[in-house]
């Protein structure tokens, strides 16, 4: 019997309709409703780069215009209805989904201790019990505050010093948790005496896989089992290949093909009912989003189902460049249609744009380059520099292959 197919129109609305992408960006932020928009994307990834807006801001923007970071930091830092942790890097929670995090600080421990020992060497491990005492007996710390007598390095991750190697450790195995940010610098504190059930224990294995495989699913849509194992970066990727066969068996999911931006079908797995899903038309809104953005993540789906191609090219050569340092996906309706260059200088309230490279296919109409430059006014109000100045040929006809 052939499988159903989606047609990638249908697969890319669907996928953007998970992320809250498809429907306008309207609507309250704050309490209740900022952790609902945060419990439907399942993590907002936390990012240092802030040529415009710092990547967890502008993904709660990008959705609801309405968003402004002090609504986040109450969540984080007063109300405790979401927590900092890692998933593919460092990440806003649901603190609802604390205890699947208990299984990663057991499950993740002793190969985060070897990686740190191979970046820092050991010395970091003596300093374990001394970080813990400077915190119960004198509170919350910053990295500046502990081995204040050991040699500093240059700042990067790769430098860090023996006590401040010692914080991280603690904090990425649950027994320390980030309690405020002050500036950009995580503040930490114990678990046990800011978050309000730390002490509880994990779940069985078994219902951390069920839990991390079906959870994805509401986030995917649809999705090969590695996606699946992948999605949060808490299970193995042979764990929800594992889990799909069973559930597959179970007749729990069901086998679809999703046909690609070139035309090539796939073999993916869903929920029964998928192909009944109804998702509301997109509409022609403009939309510019964080390079970290949840739904560009995985970089190798993003090619296949939207045709977009897209790397940072932070770490590139000025020089080997191909766009710019820190260049923002464009999104109108369901398709990515380029990607755009600006940076805020905020001691002027002002936003540069330097160009906007097209996708292939991409006319530059007039109603198209108004819509884009109303966005980056939008945008540029919200990273509190109004005033935008486009740069002479920042439209790029025709510079994409």
């Amino acid at each position: 019997m052939s499988l159903a197919l989606i047609r990638n129109e249908a697969a890319r609305r669907l996928f953007l309709d998970r992320h809250a992408l498809i429907e306008p960006p309207t609507g309250p932020a704050k309490g209740a409703d900022l952790l609902a928009l945060i419990r439907r994307l399942g993590f907002v990834q936390v990012d240092s780069v802030n040529t415009v807006e710092r990547a967890h801001h502008m993904i709660l923007w990008s959705r609801r215009q309405s968003y402004r970071p002090e609504s986040l930091k109450r969540l984080l830092e007063r109300d405790r209805t979401v927590f900092e942790h890692w998933t593919h890097d460092a990440s806003i929670i649901p603190f609802e989904f604390y205890p699947y995090w208990q299984y990663r600080f057991r499950a993740h421990a002793e190969r985060i201790r070897a990686g740190y020992s191979g970046w820092q060497g050991t010395q970091f491990q003596d300093k374990i019990d001394d970080v813990i005492a400077h915190i119960r007996d004198g509170g919350p710390v910053v990295s500046g505050e502990v081995g204040t007598d050991e040699a500093r390095g240059k700042g990067g991750w790769w430098d860090w010093h023996p006590s401040k190697t010692a914080l991280e450790f603690l904090w990425r195995t649950g027994v320390l948790a980030v309690c405020e940010r002050r500036g950009f610098a995580k503040v930490y504190d114990l678990a046990e005496r800011i978050l309000p059930v730390c002490d509880s224990a994990a779940p069985p294995d078994e219902e951390v896989i069920d839990w991390a495989c079906r959870s994805a699913f509401d986030r995917l849509g649809f999705a090969t089992s590695g996606e699946i194992g992948a999605c949060w970066a808490l299970i193995r990727r042979e764990d929800g290949k594992d889990w799909c066969a069973r559930a597959l068996a179970r007749s729990d999911i069901e086998e679809v093909m999703v046909e690609g931006a070139d035309g090539r079908p796939r073999r993916c797995y869903g929920l029964p009912g998928l192909m009944d899903s109804a998702t509301p038309e997109p509409g022609s809104r403009i939309r510019i989003l964080s390079p970290f953005d949840p739904a560009l993540r995985d970089r190798n789906r993003t090619e296949r189902l939207f045709g977009f191609h897209y790397r940072i090219e932070i770490f590139v050569p000025e020089g080997q460049r191909r766009y710019g340092y820190y260049v923002f996906p464009v999104l109108e309706g369901d398709r990515l249609i380029g990607r755009v260059d600006l940076r805020c200088r905020r001691a002027e309230g002002r936003t540069v744009v330097a160009a906007f490279w097209p996708e292939r296919g991409v006319r530059l109409a007039k109603g198209r380059i108004a819509r884009l430059e109303t966005e980056i006014r939008r945008l540029a109000a919200f990273a509190q520099s109004p005033e935008v100045v486009f740069e002479a040929g920042w439209l790029r006809a025709g510079s994409n292959p």
